[in-house]
């Protein structure tokens, strides 16, 4: 699988990522390890965990996924053949995070709190990524690229962003994450973070993980510019709308199994005009004779600004499907036909 290098550090991953956040909840510790299995085999390098996952977040299954990463690590022994990346929570009012039940902030405190445990659950020494889930500030709205501006209350407590870099130059001066990253953060976040790396405050971010897929292309309104000048790669997570794209849910369909049959979670891509564009871009994807999950993320890896696609699955086939991506050859006829649908239906589910 083709590598890229990651923003401007000396490392190099694969343009798929296999995300995890399924394990420990839709799958089994022994399901996920033939998942990374299939992956590596396939050329995977790159793995994204968090501390938050599995999703949904419960107090009693915080910090599975992780283990069931470190757990693979250990019994393939090929933790330096991998990139390893996670994330630390931002502002939250789930308690169940930090040992003494409060509520989540990006204080020093809470991120040295949740490092240490990331590291205890990977089983490493050292986080090749790790990434600020989501920004201390209230935002416009999750992802902070809304196609309208919505203005978010204030909070009298929140944690300046130079504060939360000055605890990441120190988690890299004392060997404990080796790049750092951002995730759902904004045009303007991004930049804010740049300019405090310029100042030798913040160790300079490599990546930015928002969600990027057919239904939602608003990154490329103001980020894109940013990912490209200023070598900060998109991560794109959802590239399949958590599933609308493969077409499963198509008029109204409810698989067992599914995330929406088991966690009614997926409002994010029911909004009005979703389903058509969704019907849409399936179409498309078969009169291409390419499988809509492949073609959904053969897409985002042909974006010039994107340094890789994290993929999810439940099953291997459906892992497959998604691997399947890398071996696509985007032509300029697909993105033409691509374009023209997003001049009809925009980014309906941002």
């Amino acid at each position: 699988m083709q590598q890229r290098p990651l923003g401007r550090t000396d490392l190099r991953v694969s343009r798929i990522c296999l995300g995890t956040m399924t394990f420990g909840e839709q799958n089994s510790e022994a399901e996920a390890h033939a998942q990374l299995d299939r992956a590596a085999e396939r050329g995977v390098n790159f793995l994204d965990a968090a501390e938050l996952y599995p999703i949904p977040p419960k107090a009693e299954t915080q910090g599975r996924t992780e283990s069931f990463v470190g757990s693979w690590l250990r019994a393939r022994g090929n933790r330096d053949r991998m990139v390893v990346a996670t994330k630390v929570v931002g502002r939250s009012a789930m308690t169940w995070f930090r040992r003494d039940g409060s509520e989540p902030r990006l204080d020093r405190r809470n991120v040295l709190e949740a490092v240490e445990g990331s590291l205890r659950r990977l089983g490493t020494d050292c986080i090749d990524l790790y990434q600020i889930h989501w920004p201390d500030r209230p935002t416009a709205g999750f992802g902070s690229v809304p196609t309208r501006w919505t203005a978010p209350d204030p909070v009298a407590d929140e944690v300046a962003i130079a504060e939360t870099a000055e605890v990441f130059a120190d988690l890299v001066r004392d060997g404990k994450i080796r790049h750092a990253g951002l995730s759902n953060e904004s045009a303007w976040g991004t930049m804010r973070w740049l300019s405090l790396a310029e100042t030798g405050v913040a160790p300079r971010m490599a990546s930015v993980q928002n969600a990027y897929n057919l239904l939602n292309r608003t990154f490329e309104t103001a980020q894109a510019e940013i990912a490209a000048r200023e070598d900060v790669g998109l991560l794109a997570y959802s590239p399949l709308a958590q599933g609308y794209l493969t077409g499963k849910y198509a008029g109204g369909a409810l698989p067992t199994g599914s995330r929406k049959q088991l966690f009614d979670r997926l409002q994010r891509y029911e909004k009005p005009g979703t389903a058509e564009a969704v019907d849409a871009y399936v179409a498309l994807a078969r009169d291409f004779g390419l499988a809509p999950a492949t073609f959904a993320n053969a897409f985002v890896l042909a974006q010039p600004f994107v340094a890789a696609a994290i993929i999810g699955a439940t099953t291997i086939t459906q892992l497959d499907e998604c691997l399947d991506a890398d071996a696509v050859v985007w032509t300029p006829a697909m993105q033409d036909a691509v374009d023209a649908l997003h001049q009809r239906f925009g980014n309906p589910a941002p």
